[in-house]
């Protein structure tokens, strides 16, 4: 059992470590300007998978690997356009198809339009209200939730079952409200799922900028007979091969306990995806990078995953938990980085209670690095499906005012992730590690 006072010592040296040697932002720079997008499938996933597996390789850990996945592929196609046609004027709105939407005619979609502001307003239309209709998802992220990730999940749902729920009802078309806090000229994407409804059944979804849905609904209400065009040509080919990066230190004392770290390698196209999810990936790495630094020997088995396909299938954290589970491997603790990479506040925590208030005893060493936050919820969508017999799960919680600016937009670039919030981010999350490490389960 290690003194308060060593474990204070330990904490301050990964800080400085994490401070004034990482390579953390170097190596965000080249996934974000080197490599550019990594959409599942794409050839910037393929490139990042190679660059992080040869970065992993360089720190000299005892494992560096990949895991075969396969993932699915959509591609975006030609850049996507929409205007209102008001009598003989045309006004032009900035939109982006939604992640595994189908594509419009080839020639485009031209329709009238429908405003709800709920799936629920959506149902109390009917078939016959809707059918044959364009249906305009805009309801706005809540501003009175401070936890901003509150005020996505309580909107989200018009762009993941939007297009399903419309479609059902005999629409052509759905065009949803971009799940973001400010107004702007950045449309959001993000999947919409169709579940089970075959190919030729699915209608095409896209967003709109904040800005664009504020203007159309206004016109809307000034020409309700206004129609709406939008054209995209998205698509959803076969699933290809692509692979989770993982890199491990071997425990020195129970080298069959795992404790797991990472993010998704994979982002949206629009923007390059530092925020989501570049940051998570470089600070996990940078874990490691820090102990291999202080030549920290863990006692357990600690190992970094960058998972491949959150954003449009899971289908990597579900391939690690396959291998996982056909491996009969023991997990003991994983920590998920996938919130941005903004000042870090403190931890999201999914565990018992016994070991939940283990893990608060140690606020206090936090407490000059100004994390406070120590509480019960949700962790993270990769680690989600990973199963041992007493498993914690955490993930890291930076502050989230500004995320959703950049979530799944084109303006999600490197120039809008900060240098030294990063660089704390990846610290806070080794601490907890080394911590937990030392102290294990409860």
């Amino acid at each position: 059992m290690l003194s308060q006072t060593n474990d204070e010592a330990m904490l301050k040296q990964i800080y400085k470590v994490a401070l004034t040697e990482s390579k953390a932002y170097p190596w965000l720079d080249d996934l974000s300007n080197k490599i550019g997008h990594r959409l599942s499938g794409s050839a910037g996933a393929a490139k990042a998978v190679t660059f992080t597996k040869q970065q992993m390789e360089l720190l000299g850990l005892d494992k560096v690997y990949l895991q075969e996945v396969m993932v699915t592929q959509w591609v975006r196609g030609e850049k996507e356009v929409a205007y209102l046609q008001v009598g003989k004027q045309k006004k032009s709105f900035p939109i982006c198809a939604l992640g595994m939407s189908v594509a419009t005619p080839k020639n485009g979609l031209l329709a009238n339009v429908i405003e709800v502001k709920s799936l629920e307003e959506l149902k109390t239309l009917g078939t016959e209200k809707v059918k044959g209709k364009i249906i305009f998802f805009n309801r706005p992220m809540n501003p009175e939730f401070i936890e901003t990730f509150h005020a996505y999940g309580s909107c989200v749902d018009q762009r993941s079952s939007g297009a399903r729920e419309a479609g059902e009802l005999g629409a052509v078309g759905v065009i949803v409200r971009s799940m973001n806090l400010r107004l702007d000229d950045f449309p959001h994407t993000g999947s919409t799922n169709y579940k089970d409804i075959s190919v030729d059944k699915r209608i095409p979804a896209a967003a709109i900028s904040t800005n664009g849905a504020e203007e159309l609904s206004k016109l809307l209400k000034e020409n309700p007979n206004a129609k709406l065009y939008f054209k995209q040509s998205c698509q959803i080919l076969e699933d290809v091969l692509s692979y989770n990066v993982v890199g491990e230190i071997t425990g020195s004392e129970h080298p069959n306990k795992i404790m797991v770290v990472g993010g998704h390698l994979d982002s949206w196209d629009l923007g390059d995806g530092s925020h989501d999810d570049g940051a998570g990936c470089v600070q996990s790495m940078a874990v490691l990078e820090i102990f291999k630094k202080l030549n920290y020997k863990p006692k357990n088995t600690i190992r970094v995953v960058l998972f491949m396909n959150e954003e449009n299938g899971v289908k990597g954290g579900l391939k690690y938990e396959e291998l996982s589970n056909k491996n009969n491997e023991n997990h003991i603790f994983a920590l998920e980085s996938d919130s941005g990479g903004f000042s870090p506040r403190g931890f999201s925590i999914e565990a018992d209670d016994s070991n939940f208030d283990k893990i608060t005893t140690w606020k206090n060493l936090f407490e000059p690095y100004l994390i406070h936050i120590f509480r019960k919820g949700h962790t993270g969508v990769d680690i989600g499906p990973l199963k041992s017999e007493k498993i914690v799960k955490v993930a890291l919680q930076p502050d989230s005012q500004r995320y959703f600016d950049y979530h799944h937009a084109a303006n999600d670039t490197f120039d809008a992730v900060n240098k030294r919030e990063l660089e704390l981010g990846a610290a806070s999350m080794a601490s907890l590690m080394y911590l937990f490490d030392q102290y294990g389960l409860q």
